[in-house]
């Protein structure tokens, strides 16, 4: 008999809530939505830098910065990165990237092909995403996502003019830059690839680079000037 009171009353509350639950669908919502504000910026304003709140943004999210202020530093650092040979066979795709690596006097390969086999890409990008500390790459870039699929190690050159505040900065700016249409695929690079998906265990590399590195290079020393 206690079993069946049991049962009676368990129904019973599911009764009611269901039923609460068929009010409130039935009765109009009384929050208004029509003067939702979807401009409004959402974060916190501030008047740092863009290259420090990218440089934050980005090194929070597992990536390693390295400002340099002019190309000649960036060939020294990147030297200096990778002298102990442990970053591997290295691949440039982009002429003005290779060019600046070629100063370095460290070997790679220009061959897309090699890809594959290689541990380290070279690469520029679209734009970086200061908020998110974000970098955009396309496919009208040579190799375009390839180049950050195969590899450990992905190592970006950028400039600080390619520097916007926000997602939606970054997609106007492309607009702009290919006015005959944005490319088919943009893909916004946040940290290094990770997935805890399998066992629940966190792997770096999962999908992609398992260390991304971002040399910024100021540009903007001559335009101020």
């Amino acid at each position: 008999m206690s079993d069946v009171i049991m049962m009676e009353d368990s129904t019973t509350s599911k009764e009611k809530i269901l039923k609460k639950v068929r009010a409130a669908l039935i009765h109009k919502s009384r929050i208004e939505t029509t003067d939702a504000d979807f401009d409004s910026n959402i974060y916190d304003t501030n008047n740092d830098p863009l290259e420090l709140v990218f440089a934050q943004a980005f090194t929070d999210a597992g990536g390693q910065f390295v400002f340099c202020e002019n190309e000649t530093d960036f060939v020294d650092n990147f030297e200096a990165l990778t002298m102990d040979g442990s970053f591997g066979k290295i691949w440039c795709g982009e002429k003005a990237i290779a060019d600046l690596v070629q100063k370095t006097g460290v070997e790679f390969t220009t061959d897309e092909k090699e890809l594959p086999n290689v541990q380290t890409s070279v690469t520029g990008c679209e734009l970086l995403v200061a908020r998110t500390g974000s970098i955009a790459v396309s496919s009208r870039m040579n190799a375009g996502r390839k180049s950050g699929v195969f590899i450990d190690y992905h190592v970006v050159v950028a400039r600080t003019s390619q520097l916007t505040l926000h997602l939606r900065d970054a997609l106007k700016e492309m607009k702009t830059k290919y006015p005959e249409g944005i490319p088919s695929h943009i893909t916004f690079i946040t940290g290094p690839s990770r997935s805890a998906d399998i066992e629940k265990t966190l792997v770096q590399g999962a999908h992609g680079a398992k260390e991304i590195y971002l040399f910024l290079i100021d540009d903007t020393i001559g335009l101020n000037a």
